[in-house]
């Protein structure tokens, strides 16, 4: 490791956005956190959880509404020169060639037209783009892109790297050599920044980079728990104990979000916020843990492998397997309950009837909406009470999505229907649950 210098230091961070209904959502809580000289540190956290809200605020680009985020004992209430920043998209001016775009933050310091052009090219043979100077961002290729705006971010020398999701939107063996690359340059000493700070949804990503990884929790998001990451560089992915740490970063960001919905439905929280996932995913997870190679016990990236998905999408199908008593996680790895076994084998017909049952047992919001077309005589409501209700817990955005969860859940184990027109739900023809 390097110096220990703090770098980056944020105290008590907090930021709250308007919605597009006026309402006030809150995306970072009292978020302490340092970097320091010589390390890379991965920043994990679900959608929601302000991942990217964090890095903006770090590098300038937006201000936090409480605590204080600082560079080197320095507030950051603008931009900072040793503060460069990489995007998933890109972010490349078209009509400029790829020289023009690397130097456009020394030209905008002021610079030498022929100092910016030595600086430039340096910058371009160093990361691998020696000869496309004159080239426009369209003729290139996706990773050759983000290898231009990397090359925009080292071109000033800074102190701090930020890379927001900057693998993502490549292809997953472009992502893996542009991957390898910016760690030799950075083991080698070959770029002058002293810290990198990487937001990824990658789990195997983050522990094959960083020194710390640090996950965050979601609505609103605050530092829920820290790993460090002490093998030494560069790192074999097939390797035992780079497997063990994956295990151990899989299972830290699943068990507690499966451990909260059991005890939500334990405890009958009607305000608990049901995960973004439709059921053909949770089915589709359940079978292919239920079946060959897993058997009713995957280990969790094995299983993100093997179903070719994110983790971004994965969690929330995890969580909701936990809510409805299907599965569980035990030492980084998914476990069939027996109920999700039986579910698991079960034809159509008898998914969708246990489906409801467990619904009504284990998904508060789902049994009132129920509850309450059984004692109307009409046999319909509209969604509005249901609305107000789940906005004494949340704001009306997540109110919502949480209510469309419970709609298409509701509607799939035929416990009521909903016409998305009127805003009515009633019950099944049949009445029956």
């Amino acid at each position: 490791m390097k110096d220990q210098n703090i770098l980056i230091d944020l105290n008590g961070v907090a930021k709250t956005f308007q919605t597009a209904d006026g309402a006030l959502r809150t995306v970072l809580e009292e978020v302490n956190f340092a970097l320091r000289e010589g390390e890379i540190v991965a920043l994990l956290g679900r959608s929601g959880s302000g991942k990217s809200t964090l890095l903006r605020i770090m590098a300038g680009l937006i201000s936090a509404d409480s605590g204080q985020a600082s560079y080197r004992g320095r507030a950051i209430d603008e931009p900072v020169a040793g503060v460069a920043m990489v995007f998933q998209s890109f972010a490349l001016f078209p009509w400029l060639t790829v020289q023009e775009n690397v130097e456009l933050g020394l030209e905008a310091r002021g610079m030498h037209p022929d100092e910016r052009e030595r600086r430039a090219d340096e910058v371009l043979e160093m990361i691998g783009l020696s000869g496309f100077g004159g080239a426009l961002p369209r003729e290139l290729s996706g990773g050759m892109r983000q290898r231009v705006g990397i090359a925009r971010a080292l071109v000033t020398d800074p102190d701090v790297l930020l890379m927001d999701e900057a693998f993502s939107a490549l292809d997953v063996l472009t992502g893996e050599t542009l991957r390898d690359d910016i760690l030799e340059l950075w083991d080698s000493d070959r770029i002058h920044t002293k810290g990198i700070l990487i937001v990824s949804h990658n789990i195997e990503e983050a522990v094959m980079m960083a020194d710390r990884i640090i996950i965050l929790s979601s609505d609103p998001g605050r530092i829920r728990s820290e790993v460090r990451v002490t093998l030494p560089r560069p790192r074999r992915v097939d390797s035992p104990e780079v497997r063990r740490l994956i295990d151990e970063v899989y299972g830290l960001m699943t068990m507690r979000p499966i451990q909260e919905a059991a005890n939500a439905a334990a405890e009958k929280e009607i305000g608990y916020r049901l995960p973004d996932t439709d059921i053909s995913l949770i089915e589709a997870v359940l079978e292919m843990v239920a079946d060959a190679p897993f058997h009713g016990r995957a280990d969790l990236p094995k299983l993100s492998e093997e179903a070719e998905l994110s983790d971004e999408l994965l969690f929330p199908a995890f969580e909701a397997l936990g809510l409805l008593g299907l599965a569980q996680v035990e030492r980084g790895d998914l476990l069939l309950t027996p109920l999700g076994h039986r579910y698991a084998h079960a034809p159509q017909g008898k998914r969708q009837e246990l489906f409801g049952k467990l619904l009504m047992s284990r998904v508060p919001l789902a049994t009132q909406v129920r509850r309450r077309l059984e004692q109307e005589p009409s046999g319909s409501v509209s969604d509005r009470p249901f609305l107000d209700m789940l906005e004494v817990y949340m704001k009306s955005d997540e109110a919502k999505r949480v209510l469309d969860v419970a709609i298409e859940w509701g509607r799939y184990g035929e416990l009521y229907e909903f016409d998305f027109h009127t805003g009515m739900f009633a019950l099944p023809e049949s009445g029956d649950e």
